[in-house]
């Protein structure tokens, strides 16, 4: 230790360490999820696509996330690989959001009623905000730029 530093400052910090390497390794271990996507919601029907919430017309498009029909009504998938989960609240409205957790960065692992499922701490998202619906998070997720270009979904 250094003359600045007390035992409670070096034990706190390690515990820090700990939890956060904890966290990255605890969603890449996950052997439902594949490495790039899930998928999970009640049945869909291909849905007329439309434009994404907070995609700015007129923008460069990016690379092709996925096709609408890949998007379930009334759930989402998560996409690992991106950090990014695109959710289907009603039929053609699609939105996108951050897919690391807010509460202490794990990756989203699923989406079921209607909710984005964190699984380190229990948290959940609903899927038409990012907004919190149960805790530890007290902060929603970050919103993520898509464009919906006939049926496929872009990430700006």
């Amino acid at each position: 230790m250094t003359q600045g530093s007390t035992r409670r400052t070096v034990l706190a910090t390690s515990a820090v360490a700990l939890v956060a390497a904890g966290c990255g390794t605890k969603a890449s271990s996950n052997s439902e999820t594949s490495p790039s996507a899930e998928a999970t919601s009640p049945s869909d029907k291909t849905s007329p696509p439309s434009a994404a919430s907070g995609a700015t017309e007129g923008s460069a498009t990016g690379p092709e996330l996925a096709s609408t029909a890949d998007i379930p009504e009334g759930g989402g998938k998560v996409f690992a690989e991106q950090k990014v989960v695109v959710t289907q609240p009603k039929k053609g409205e699609f939105k996108a959001f951050s897919a690391i957790c807010s509460h202490q960065g794990c990756t989203v692992g699923k989406i079921s009623n209607g909710m984005i499922d964190c699984p380190c701490h229990g948290s959940r998202f609903r899927i038409a905000d990012g907004s919190v619906a149960n805790g530890p998070a007290v902060s929603p997720l970050d919103a993520k730029q898509i464009k919906v270009e006939g049926n496929s979904i872009h990430l700006l």
